[in-house]
């Protein structure tokens, strides 16, 4: 195998590169190491256009393999990789969207990116590496693309920015931000953060600008060595006969269309169109005549807002660029539903709600990189008929994941923690009408619903989608709250999330090779006059989480036990806390530190089960009073249910101050007594009396009598290791 290798220092970290005749059916390949994580990108092109259609495919697939974490997954039946994990999917979405806008988008011909995650060192996030991978993979090939393009990560820990943070220093993290671009600009960023100001966010993407730099210029010395000459692809041209066609027929209609402020007014003009154009030029060019349309659509948008003075900008609903839409908030929709919110932001319509669970309903992760268990969960729904269409319904496409986890990162940085609030959340955000960021109407709907559910969120979060109409750098402007034409024509789509403190998620790609950081900085700006005004509406309709839960909502009481207690609680083979569930109607769950739930719908069961377990792992102490129901009697005493299945024993002698002759001359089964502890053996058996908790007890006469009568009874007895004791023959 011949193999060529180059490396560089990369945020303090060596990655190398190795180009091989490994995959040689590929356009082009390469394997990326950072650490010891390990990614292997290939980018293939199809010989021959697909006709007909009216858009670039190309298509991003991150594939994990399970044995990059030296893990066997999958159930019992099937040990293989199934269907892409959500992280997959997201790692996928991050390749696509930083690729995608340095490609022609007129190539018909087909275009896969494939990166296998072959090996993860569980410090080193496979992401970074992976889009650097399909950078250099497509770079070093023939396929025509605009890059090589970097990508880094940046976080900020105790004050101080860090390049490509580890897990570990992620988890402290204010930021966690991933960066892509080339010369300087930005075409791609994702972020989550914990309420962050602004201004950190636009330094981390200066600084984040300095490592792609570096990248990018290592990536291009390595394609000017090996890089393949690119193949001349056939685009067709637009037809001159076909422009003046559509001059004369459609655009003074098109111009009406745009500013009708009828969102299908649009569409409807496309058919209109369509139809006369395949009348005139033949079906074969069908794929010229809706390019020639949309191209139309994004110069006449272009031109009303950038040609015109401040202030007088013309968009497609008359708002001035700063401007939001109507605003409607509104909660506790359905009463049988723990939470429901409804947001409305123009055309744009959401209706979430909140199932809360108990610990057990949390979802188990079984990734490449993460195994764990989530206790909030975010999901995002968009059904056909919300933009007017049918369509297939059923599934979740890359597009409702991807959504429904910007939502999630948005949210969970205001949700609180475990201890403070041990239930399982799951909010379900409905798209019912879409025109215009519903990701970021599920963040405004989503917020509503949990504060109606009673969960006691840090503060209210609010989301808005900001756009850009740019010929360069210096001749743009920055729209507030974009919408239909405005979204899908213009040359950015930023969504920023967060509350009145700062950001808590961003999510941004572009239809331009990049912008610069001081764009994104006013977008950030404007984000934030717009997410206050935001919030001043929900505030208005939930001004804070309600104080109590729903009434049919789970309840769940939280106790601590010692950690080595537990297992007295399970039993053997889950034997006693499977008893407990059954005679409580109760869910319990324990934490390896002993913390454990209890869930019910009564109250008074989880009373019972909270007794049984604190009965089962109390740590008795002598002098201790305790109170119980006699459960056995014998000739030389009686067995007291301290709780749990624990019993202690009084002595026939430790019944009273007198001298007793027959035990049941004091106790009888079922009694309940009060008794002080006053042994416990080096097993754990307790011993019990009931006469020193007597008013009439003399210790100064108990002495003989307590001398007498253990010369008279309790010989050749045997005990169980649980403080009950059975019954044995006198030694003979």
């Amino acid at each position: 195998m011949q193999t060529k290798e180059y490396s560089i220092d990369f945020c303090g970290k060596p990655l190398k590169v190795e180009i091989s005749d490994l995959a040689d059916q590929a356009n082009g390949s390469v394997l990326v190491r950072y650490g010891d994580t390990a990614v292997f990108a290939t980018a293939v092109m199809s010989h021959n256009r697909r006709e007909g259609l009216d858009y670039f495919p190309l298509t991003v697939d991150y594939e994990e393999r399970f044995y990059a974490a030296g893990m066997i997954l999958g159930s019992r039946f099937i040990r293989r990789e199934g269907r892409p994990t959500e992280e997959a999917i997201l790692t996928s979405r991050l390749i696509d969207r930083t690729i995608r806008p340095l490609f022609n988008i007129k190539i018909r011909n087909e275009v896969q990116v494939i990166v296998l995650a072959l090996s993860v060192d569980n410090k080193n996030d496979p992401d970074i590496p992976a889009i650097i991978a399909a950078s250099l993979a497509l770079g070093i090939s023939d396929i025509p693309w605009g890059g090589p393009i970097g990508a880094v990560r940046m976080g900020y820990v105790d004050n101080n920015f860090i390049a490509n943070p580890i897990y570990e220093e992620r988890e402290k993290s204010l930021i966690d931000i991933v960066i892509c671009g080339k010369d300087r600009k930005i075409n791609m960023t994702e972020a989550g953060a914990k309420e962050a100001h602004e201004d950190i966010i636009g330094e981390a993407m200066e600084r984040g600008l300095e490592e792609i730099a570096n990248i990018q210029e290592f990536q291009e010395k390595i394609i000017k060595e090996i890089g393949k000459e690119k193949a001349e692809i056939e685009i067709k041209e637009e037809m001159s006969e076909m422009k003046d066609f559509f001059k004369k027929e459609i655009l003074k209609k098109l111009h009406q269309a745009i500013y009708s402020g009828e969102k299908h007014a649009l569409n409807d003009l496309k058919h209109e169109w369509m139809d006369l154009a395949k009348e005139k030029f033949g079906e074969e060019n069908s794929d010229l005549a809706a390019d020639l349309y949309e191209e139309n659509i994004n110069e006449i948008i272009h031109n009303e807002i950038l040609d015109s003075p401040a202030g007088k900008e013309k968009r497609p609903d008359a708002r001035k660029i700063d401007e939001l839409r109507s605003l409607y908030a509104n909660v506790r929709i359905l009463p049988l539903i723990h939470g429901s919110g409804i947001f409305f932001r123009g055309g744009t319509h959401i209706f979430s709600a909140v199932t809360l669970g108990g610990p057990k309903e949390g979802q188990l992760i079984e990734g490449m990189e993460i195994q764990t268990t989530k206790h909030f969960l975010h999901h995002y729904n968009f059904p056909p008929f919300s933009t007017g269409e049918t369509g297939r319904i059923g599934g979740t496409g890359r597009r409702e994941i991807g959504h429904g986890a910007l939502a999630e990162r948005a949210l969970s940085a205001v949700i609180p923690s475990r201890e403070e609030f041990p239930y399982t959340i799951r909010v379900v955000s409905e798209s019912m009408a879409s025109n215009g960021s519903t990701s970021m109407g599920s963040v405004c709907a989503s917020t509503l619903a949990l504060m109606d559910a009673g969960v006691p969120i840090k503060n209210p979060v609010a989301g808005i989608a900001m756009g850009l109409m740019m010929r360069d750098e210096k001749n743009y402007k920055v729209l507030t709250d974009i919408q239909g034409p405005e979204d899908h024509h213009g040359d950015m789509d930023f969504k920023c999330a967060g509350t009145k403190e700062g950001v808590t998620a961003i999510q941004m790609d572009v239809k331009v090779e990049g912008v610069t950081v001081e764009i994104l900085k006013k977008a950030l700006r404007q984000a934030r006059k717009a997410r206050e005004e935001i919030l001043e509406v929900i505030k208005k309709a939930m001004p804070a989480p309600r104080q109590d839960l729903p009434t049919n909502a789970p309840k769940i009481v939280k106790i601590y036990i010692d950690p080595d207690k537990i297992g007295a609680v399970i039993g053997p083979g889950g034997k006693m806390i499977n008893s407990i569930i059954e005679k409580t109607n109760t869910e319990i769950d324990i934490d390896q530190d002993g913390t454990v739930f209890i869930t019910g719908k009564d109250l008074k069961e989880i009373a019972k089960a909270r007794d049984i377990i604190e009965g089962l792992t109390h740590e008795f102490k002598i002098g201790e009073i305790v109170t119980g129901k006699v459960t056995r009697l014998f000739d030389f005493g009686a067995m007291v249910g301290v709780g749990g299945d624990q019993e202690g024993l009084v002595h026939i002698s430790e019944l009273s101050p007198e001298r007793v002759e027959k035990v049941t001359d004091v106790v009888n089964a079922g009694d309940e007594v009060t008794a002080q502890v006053i042994s416990i053996d080096e097993r754990g058996r307790i011993n019990l009396s009931i006469k020193r908790v007597n008013p009439d007890y003399d210790p100064s006469k108990d002495l003989r009598n307590n001398n007498r009568n253990n010369n008279d009874a309790g010989r050749g007895k045997k005990f169980t290791n649980r403080g009950g004791r059975r019954e044995a023959g006198r030694r003979r």
